[in-house]
């Protein structure tokens, strides 16, 4: 700005200086000229003298008064437009929006205010520029070491703004803008803040933003140092559709960094609004979905008086894979990373024992037991080892030299077949198709596995998140390598019931469930239905995601949900056997810790003549599945069919 106030002056030093020189010229001249009137000879030269004269006067007096018009009637204008200079200036695209199936608002934006510079117009002197910093901490309270670091940190040729303070009350934010005014390069900039609905285990779903970093300014330059990116969730994985075009304006600022106005420049780029989400997830559901997990989580601590803080439930479409509620607890409050989080804050969650940033849902793994005993009755009735009129007398237990595997209680008063083992998870049973007992001669391992992966274990969902588990399936293979140990009969037993060395994932086990109510089809979770613009026009909608068709053949698949439908009428879910719809249902306890604690699981789908939903939910170290987990799924059934 000084080098065209600086040019502005040395132009019309210039300019007088030449008029000078010229009036000098002419008066020398016409002095050497001025003789008596009787001394001159020739009238004719004498006459073009005084017109010559005139003429250079006539100039004289049209420079002067020009002169006079831009440095005094114009002067405080022309210096400005000398002072002043064009900038470009960022235009920040607004974040899309998350939404539920109906409509609501799971994500959004929210108007926020910040103190803030752009290091391109603050002074070049660094005096003066720390006399700007001195003033930003009478407003703001912060050192100079920290406002100089905040608004130098991307160089001082930076275009983009800075922030110094951010997340500013309107009020104060009104107030500060006067006090900046007139400051060169120092602004309140109106920005968007994320807002979060807070029902509890959205933020696992939904995630956070945050200030890009290096690495990703270091794979993508379209970002700005002060754009906001995904880092968690679904805010992660679709980073691409809700962030937006940026646009860019030329504007014209004066001497003192205020702009003046802004340029119609063929240059300027309106900045583009992200796209917005559209879920499968039904906000109401969500929250029902939280309130009796919770219920579940208190009432494990009452039965077992233990500490139970961890716990999982989850609704699912069996039709098309869509995930209408999900809910890991405990959650947390990702509002807190909307701005920038506070130290303590940030390490308060990190630290937290109970792990509330982690998605159990999708990223625990556990023993399933007998939940995964679905798969284990498909498996042996594809394979040919029983049908479902095989039937025996189990005892209440299995001895294998000085190893017993017992059941959960005695079954040998009565004759078992399958579905009937599946409803009162009769261990033996399974013990018996897994490895062998009586006439049975048992599927062995590597035939368990072949059909735990055909139902999705071992292997990533793929729903819409950025990290997942696999799960561990386990085999003679695996023991070998990681234990230098052979594999026993007894391991085989073990995994039999879901025990052992085996792990899933709820989000497996879901999708196993949705499997059986569907009729064989392998569906992957999806929990983003569609993408819309502004308008509203879609521009990416999702199809059910078909991973495997057929995986047993529908007579085993009806043979399974028979079980599962006795368990209901006459077996250990007994509680569902009130709800409005019918319900098909398998219950699971998992030990872990040396067996001296166990995983209440219940998987479930309903309606049994034209299954709509399935569900799963685990409580960690709550107790019996059919005393904590299968309530929680009743009162969701009750909620689900009762909205309907």
């Amino acid at each position: 700005m000084d080098i065209f106030g600086n040019f502005s002056k040395l132009k019309g030093d210039k300019e007088i200086r030449k008029i000078e020189r010229q009036s000098e010229i002419v008066f020398s001249y016409s002095d050497l000229m001025a003789e008596p009137v009787g001394k001159i000879e020739n009238k004719s030269a004498f006459n073009s003298i005084r017109i010559f004269k005139i003429a250079v006067m006539l100039v004289f007096c049209v420079l002067a008064s020009k002169l006079f018009f831009l440095q005094i009637s114009q002067g405080e204008t022309m210096n400005a437009q000398a002072e002043s200079h064009h900038r470009p200036r960022l235009l920040t695209a607004t974040r899309g929006l998350i939404l539920d199936k109906n409509g609501t608002w799971l994500a959004r934006n929210d108007p926020s205010f910040a103190l803030a510079v752009y290091p391109s117009e603050l002074p070049k002197n660094k005096i003066e520029r720390q006399k700007v910093y001195a003033e930003i901490a009478t407003f703001t309270g912060q050192s100079l070491d920290e406002i100089q670091m905040a608004a130098e940190k991307n160089g001082l040729n930076s275009l983009d703004q800075a922030i110094i303070k951010d997340n500013i009350p309107h009020d104060d934010a009104l107030l500060l803008e006067e006090k900046v005014y007139g400051m060169s390069g120092v602004f309140v900039a109106k920005n968007a803040m994320r807002e979060y609905l807070t029902t509890p285990g959205l933020s696992q779903i939904l995630g956070y933003t945050g200030i890009v970093s290096q690495d990703d300014l270091s794979k993508d330059d379209s970002y700005f140092p002060s754009d906001r990116t995904g880092k968690t969730g679904l805010e992660s994985s679709y980073e691409q559709y809700l962030r937006g075009v940026n646009g860019m304006e030329q504007v014209e600022v004066d001497s003192r960094g205020n702009v003046v106005k802004v340029l119609v420049d063929n240059t300027n780029k309106e900045p583009v609004s992200g796209d917005n989400l559209v879920l499968n997830i039904d906000a109401g559901l969500e929250a029902k979905t939280a309130e009796a997990l919770q219920v579940g989580i208190e009432t494990g601590k009452k039965i077992t008086g233990q500490d139970v803080n961890g716990a999982v439930a989850a609704v699912m479409d069996v039709k098309t894979g869509g995930i209408l509620s999900m809910v890991s607890l405990p959650s947390y409050n990702n509002n807190l990373f909307a701005t920038k989080i506070s130290t303590e804050d940030y390490q308060s969650l990190i630290n937290d024992p109970n792990q509330p940033m982690f998605n159990r849902m999708t990223q625990g793994t556990y023993p399933p037991g007998s939940v995964s005993k679905i798969i284990l009755a498909s498996a042996g009735l594809a394979e040919g080892e029983i049908n479902k009129n095989t039937s025996f007398v189990t005892p209440a237990a299995i001895k294998i030299g000085d190893y017993t595997f017992p059941d959960w209680k005695d079954h040998s008063y009565e004759s078992t077949n399958v579905e009937r083992a599946l409803a009162e998870s009769n261990n033996v049973f399974f013990y018996s198709l897994g490895g062998g007992f009586d006439k049975i001669p048992g599927l062995g391992i590597d035939k368990i596995k072949k059909y735990w992966q055909l139902f999705g274990l071992g292997e990533q969902t793929g729903i819409d998140l950025p990290s997942e588990a696999s799960g561990l399936l386990p085999d003679a293979a695996w023991k070998q390598k990681v234990k230098a140990e052979p594999w026993y009969l007894g391991d085989t037993y073990h995994v039999s019931i879901g025990q052992g060395d085996m792990l899933v994932t709820p989000i497996q086990m879901l999708r196993a469930t949705a499997a059986i109510a569907n009729g064989g089809t392998l569906l992957q979770p999806q929990l983003v239905n569609k993408i819309v613009d502004q308008d509203g026009k879609v521009m990416k909608s999702f199809d059910p995601r078909v991973e495997k068709t057929n995986i047993v053949s529908p007579d085993v698949i009806k043979t399974v949900q028979e079980g599962m439908r006795l368990a209901v009428t006459d077996g250990s879910a007994r509680n569902l056997g009130d709800l409005p719809v019918n319900v098909e249902g398998k219950t699971g306890t998992a030990q872990f810790e040396n067996n001296q604690k166990t995983h209440a699981w219940f998987e479930c789908y309903a309606p049994y003549e034209n299954p709509q939903i399935a569900i799963i939910v685990m409580v960690e170290g709550g107790g019996e599945g059919y005393d904590v987990a299968a309530p929680v799924a009743k009162e969701i059934l009750s909620y689900y069919f009762g909205q309907k």
